[in-house]
């Protein structure tokens, strides 16, 4: 199984929600591998945080330049960092550590940078490299005010390239939104696929606090994106 996690902005738990997805695969027993193909803002070592999570929430022993292939110190939008260094992301080397990765797991968790149509290069988006993957894509919803037009314009660009909405993942990142829960019942009954799990409000969340939150079962049997 592979799955491309995104959201309907950045700090809306993407990580959390992958190294979750990681660790529950790997207590069923699956070899399970993060990766992170794009990442804006490195430590000086050329180390991102979110990665270095995701290498350490799966039980499949990779190196971190397959995880993370392409990294910038920069915490700016990926395309821009990129350019900073004079560098240009490009497909080719993301697809190559994907594989790589994919040949020895289970499940491949991919974690995205930012939301789903944010830019990689002057003319490829995040979208582009899901359908250069084919990859079927979880939604992480960051559950604040604004969330059900950000949500909604998200699953209209996933469908709109024709890949497979495998689920999404309320996550309150807003301790104090009104109606929350009206607002959840309005995104499920807007968006065709499962509700994987509502995870409330942590002051400073971890995978502890979100096992068992997340129906993994509804990710079984997912369906592939049609040629």
């Amino acid at each position: 199984m592979k799955f491309f996690v995104t959201g309907t902005d950045t700090g809306v738990g993407k990580t959390l929600i992958s190294c979750t997805l990681l660790r529950g695969f790997s207590a069923r027993g699956q070899r399970a591998v993060g990766m992170k193909p794009v990442a804006a803002g490195c430590d000086a070592d050329g180390h991102n945080e979110d990665a270095l999570q995701l290498q350490a929430a799966g039980n499949v022993a990779a190196e971190y330049g397959q995880i993370n292939p392409y990294c910038f110190v920069p915490a700016t939008a990926p395309h821009l960092a990129a350019r900073h260094h004079g560098v240009t992301i490009r497909f080719s080397p993301i697809v190559q550590s994907f594989r790589e990765l994919a040949a020895k797991a289970d499940v491949v968790v991919v974690e995205g940078a930012g939301g789903f149509r944010v830019p990689l290069n002057d003319e490829q988006d995040s979208a582009d490299l899901v359908a250069e993957l084919g990859m079927p894509v979880i939604l992480v919803v960051g559950m604040r005010l604004g969330c059900l037009n950000h949500a909604l314009l998200t699953v209209d660009a996933i469908t709109a390239r024709g890949l497979v909405l495998a689920g999404w993942v309320a996550n309150v990142i807003d301790a104090g939104m009104p109606v929350l829960q009206q607002n959840i019942d309005t995104l499920q009954q807007r968006i065709a696929a499962p509700l994987l799990g509502v995870v409330p409000h942590f002051a400073r969340p971890d995978e502890s606090d979100v096992a068992g939150l997340l129906d993994l079962d509804r990710l079984y049997n997912t369906g592939e994106p049609p040629d």
